[in-house]
């Protein structure tokens, strides 16, 4: 199996990236692909004090960087060899399994479709974002791919998302929730209502109903979709008010000693807690609906969220998970639907 790592993707260049590969090559047994300027990848190694690169990592040159904070579809077209760019197309050439970047998202959403395409019958991927709750994870989608949506969108987001926590979570009948504003069908916005029915009437899903936000954390469903715009602002609330918690109980354990001494007690209750909200422990998160495995990292991303990020697309390819998400798009009546009216084209 061969996975492909933009070299300079993230905050932190290239050190995470090279350190999590070799330890991905040592302890997964997989092939890595470094994409990236050939001459800084190999003077990495050396800081890294390793004299030889390990036979089942290989470089990619890529003489082109697409920068963090510029526009994706400019960066793109203005930088067709770049590590995000080649790195795309390397699976869509069949050369690689899958393809990780904690580089800049936008742009790795444009090269996935300029270079991979979307699968037949999906008119837009989605970012799915596992969610951390009470009894594990709820998958959350769109997280942020798309900022407006239509309801055959999410009737889409709803079927991915229902095949992914089957294969990738092992949950044999996932239960799917649309977010809104209550409980009630009759509540919500237009593309809520609109696309209630056909969530109820998809028979490759099983539709709970509408859920509130504080509904995710408590794991009232195991899939919730929504629109890029709004899942990307419960996705960031939910990270800032998890890091204000975090702070706060470290800032008032540190004012009395009784505070420590009881902290100390509840060590591994906060090292849980702590584990199970690190973005690190996840790694990068798939762009569901692209013909190929793609993953995408968080920009502050650590060797640690690199390596898990390789054991998560490994465990995707060996699911067979964009074939089963093609299984599933073609036996959809609605899906076929819009595809006849056009909604892919969009």
């Amino acid at each position: 199996m061969k996975i492909i790592v933009d070299a300079h993707g993230g905050d932190f260049g290239l050190k995470p990236n090279v350190q999590a590969s070799v330890d991905a090559v040592n302890k997964l047994g997989v092939d890595i692909i470094l994409a990236g300027r050939e001459d800084e990848i190999r003077d990495e190694f050396k800081r890294l004090g390793l004299k030889h690169i390990p036979s089942k990592i290989t470089i990619q040159h890529c003489p082109e960087i697409i920068e963090m904070s510029k526009e994706p579809v400019e960066e793109c077209k203005n930088k067709p060899n770049s590590s995000i760019m080649i790195g795309a197309e390397l699976v869509a050439d069949k050369k690689a399994d899958a393809f990780i970047s904690a580089g800049n998202s936008g742009a790795i959403m444009v090269a996935s479709l300029l270079k991979i395409g979307r699968i037949k019958g999906i008119s837009r991927p989605a970012l799915a974002i596992p969610y951390p709750t009470e009894k594990g994870f709820s998958l959350v989608l769109d997280a942020g791919a798309n900022m407006d949506s239509r309801p055959y969108h999410l009737l889409q987001f709803a079927i991915m998302g229902s095949v992914y926590m089957k294969n990738i979570f092992g949950i044999s009948e996932p239960k799917v929730g649309i977010l809104s504003i209550g409980e009630e069908e009759t509540k919500g916005n237009s593309l809520v209502l609109e696309t209630i029915p056909l969530l109820k009437s998809c028979n490759q899903i099983r539709f709970y109903g509408p859920v509130e936000g504080r509904d995710i954390p408590a794991h009232l469903v195991d899939v919730v979709v929504t629109d890029g715009f709004t899942g990307n602002v419960v996705l960031k609330l939910s990270e800032g008010l998890s890091r204000f918690i975090l702070h706060s109980v470290k800032k008032g354990i540190s004012k009395k000693i009784i505070y420590k001494i009881g902290a100390f007690l509840m060590k591994k209750i906060f090292d849980d807690l702590i584990k199970k909200t690190n973005p690190d422990e996840l790694g990068a998160v798939p762009l569901l609906g692209i013909n190929g495995i793609v993953l995408v990292g968080h920009g502050r991303t650590t060797s640690k969220a690199i390596f898990a990020a390789i054991k998560n697309a490994k465990n995707v390819v060996s699911q067979n998970l964009i074939e089963k998400i093609k299984f599933e798009i073609e036996k959809n009546i609605e899906v076929s639907k819009m595809t006849n009216l056009g909604g892919v084209a969009e």
